[in-house]
């Protein structure tokens, strides 16, 4: 890698000629593959933009110009570039590079991002405040045509619009944003990608129109609609051009000659700007061009075939869609519903199984909830599958659409708690507090796959609003029994009996406390071990049960403290006048890091021997002199 080894800002691409600029993004495209082979990361998306990226800073000149990546998982290549290609080893490690942009990283890392749909919004307030303050540079936001289907978009577009400030926009248009593309938009992206007519401004049309002479007031009205009928048939981009914007495209995205001299041009352009390039989803890597909706965001994977390395065991997320195609033959009310994430949340073999009952409405979170309500009213059985930090979105929608009208909509809520890499803008770590304080709403956590399935069995029995959180990734691998059986609502489950403190967890948490139980029996503690279920409505009977036989209680929760089960239990407690020392162990008021989920829960002391070192602080009383010995010196 002769030419890579050489860049080590974007002031050294530069002097490049195109031959050598070429051979730079082959180059690029290969620590690409390599990196996330090891790490895993967003590579699909960052195969596609190498050459778009690499022409962004041959003609712009940051940190003084700023680049703004909406979503952010197609930046590694601008890491890259900004004196960042040493450390693509360390890429979504904990300690190492973020997968996403982000300002503590680098000078050149001008806003975080990590949710889809907010560049164009971004931009437009650093364009604001660069007016203001009198300032001169450009200011670029780069976004997807996935992203360009989220409602916030829609809003920074018609608004920027109107503010005619000086900003360019790049629509990434690859025909993909986690999965398919789907919508109107799409297929209006679609036709443009096959016009063969050429670019037309408004401008040229009425140069055109001031040629034709002796118009007089008819004649010139009759010009202007002739105007419109030649725009809207030689202009391709006529949709961005009616909200203000100076519509350049299609170019290919992966010409940098094209590219460059497109960029140059628009730089010098006055007023908003929006580029249409056209790039593919892993360019330069055969598995991932083939399959770019597996290739989005994937595991370590063997380079050869491009297969990922994975567990065994099947995760919560596989376990969910079994159940719904299963569920599918006997609830022909049964529909499901993704925000552009059918592959990620599971849904794609219900998809496929039963397409008249599945609705993937793009990255719009908001309308995918209020959509579902619309179902629910009308006599369907709505199944919304969202991640949980992407269904704090639509917050309004779950409490005025869904749970106002308590409406049968069921939340499959992915991805919840600390969910690794991808960090603080993906951690799911809010739900609970977020959904338990939203009436008619029951709440719902599984601690392992069996219970999952009876938690989604006992929603359909429901007549109101439920949501279920489950973790990322693989469960404890306990074989799903049939046949399906709801839960009572409102109850837990007691674990084993114990005598000098109990733990009670929810979803991940009980699974915490199953090791930390272990491990206080391993010094002579026995504990009693409870799984809560149910956020909402709590089990106040098992809770009274627990509080009355013991004095000590530990919560564990892999959701915020502020607001979470902890504090369900707490209020409780106090509502129940039942006094009991109460420990609640959770995520503390801090965005946690991106890293192993592992490394994650030791960084918070949430692992056992974390947790019990905090209850020998806490309750020192617990402690017999020789016990405090034996745990000393690490005996036992």
């Amino acid at each position: 890698m002769t030419i890579l080894n050489s860049i080590n800002s974007p002031q050294d691409i530069k002097g490049l000629d195109l031959p050598a600029m070429a051979s730079l993004a082959e180059e690029i495209r290969e620590l690409l593959i390599n990196s996330v082979s090891q790490c895993g990361g967003h590579l699909a998306a960052n195969l596609g933009v190498v050459e778009l990226t690499l022409a962004l800073h041959y003609v712009f000149d940051s940190p003084q110009d700023k680049l703004i990546w909406d979503v952010g998982h197609q930046s590694y290549v601008h890491k890259i570039i900004t004196g960042r290609r040493e450390q693509m080893k360390t890429l979504r490690q904990f300690g190492g590079l973020s997968g996403f942009p982000k300002v503590e990283e680098s000078p050149h890392d001008v806003f975080n991002t990590g949710h889809s749909s907010t560049s164009i919004s971004a931009a437009l307030g650093l364009a604001v405040a660069r007016d203001m303050k009198n300032e001169d540079y450009s200011i670029i936001a780069v976004i997807g045509d996935g992203a360009l289907t989220g409602g916030m978009a829609f809003e920074a577009l018609n608004h920027a619009g109107n503010e005619d400030r000086d900003l360019i926009v790049i629509l990434n248009d690859n025909e993909m944003s986690i999965s398919q593309n789907v919508g109107a938009l799409s297929a209006y992206l679609n036709r443009l990608r096959t016009d063969p007519s050429y670019f037309r401004t408004k401008e040229d049309v009425e140069t055109i129109l001031k040629r034709i002479p002796g118009i007089g007031p008819n004649i010139a009205r009759a010009a202007g609609r002739f105007k419109d009928l030649v725009k809207y048939l030689m202009v391709p981009g006529v949709f961005f051009e009616e909200l203000g914007f100076t519509y350049i495209g299609p170019v290919n995205g992966h010409n940098l000659e094209e590219l460059i001299g497109v960029l140059k041009n628009a730089r010098r352009m006055k007023g908003p700007v929006l580029i249409h390039a056209i790039t593919e989803k892993g360019r330069g890597y055969e598995p991932a061009r083939r399959d770019p909706g597996l290739f989005h965001g994937v595991g370590p994977f063997n380079i050869e075939t491009g297969i990922p390395i994975k567990k065994a065991i099947r995760s919560y997320t596989e376990v969910f869609g079994d159940f719904m195609v299963e569920k599918g033959k006997t609830v022909p009310t049964l529909v499901a519903i993704s925000a552009a994430m059918t592959l990620g949340t599971g849904l794609a073999e219900f998809a496929k199984c039963y397409p008249d009952r599945f609705f993937d409405v793009g990255i719009c979170e908001q309308h995918a909830v209020t959509l579902a309500a619309g179902m629910a009213q009308a006599g369907l059985r709505p199944v919304v599958a969202i991640y949980s930090t992407f269904l704090q979105r639509a917050y309004d929608q779950i409490v005025h659409d869904v749970a106002l009208q308590n409406l049968p909509v069921i939340f499959a809520v992915d991805r919840a708690g600390l969910v690794g890499e991808d960090g603080p803008t993906h951690h799911g770590v809010f739900d609970l507090s977020y959904l338990r304080s939203i009436p008619n709403m029951t709440v719902m956590a599984p601690s392992n796959e069996n219970e999952l399935v009876q938690m989604f069995t006992t929603a359909l029995t429901l007549n109101g609003p439920v949501a279920i959180r489950y973790p990322r990734g693989v469960g404890l691998g306990i074989t799903v029994t049939e046949p399906w059986q709801p839960l009572p609502v409102g109850q837990g489950n007691l674990i084993q009996q114990g005598k000098d403190l109990a733990v009670i967890g929810i979803g991940r948490g009980t699974n915490i406390g199953r090791e930390l139980v272990e491990l206080l029996a391993q010094h002579g503690w026995t504990a009693s071990l409870a799984d809560a279920r149910y956020l909402k409505p709590l089990d106040r009977k098992l809770l009274s049960q627990l509080a009355c036989s013991h004095r000590y209680l530990v919560t564990i929760e892999d959701n915020v403290l502020a607001g979470g089960f902890g504090s369900a239990v707490l209020e409780a407690l106090q509502e129940e006048q039942l006094q009991v020392d109460l420990l609640r162990i959770g995520i503390p008021d801090e965005f946690v890091e991106h890293g192993k989920v592992d490394i994650l829960f030791e960084y918070l002391d949430m692992r056992p021997e974390a947790i019990m070192d905090t209850i020998i602080n806490r309750w020192p009383e617990l402690v017999q002199p020789q016990s405090w010995e034996l745990l000393k010196f690490g005996k036992s």
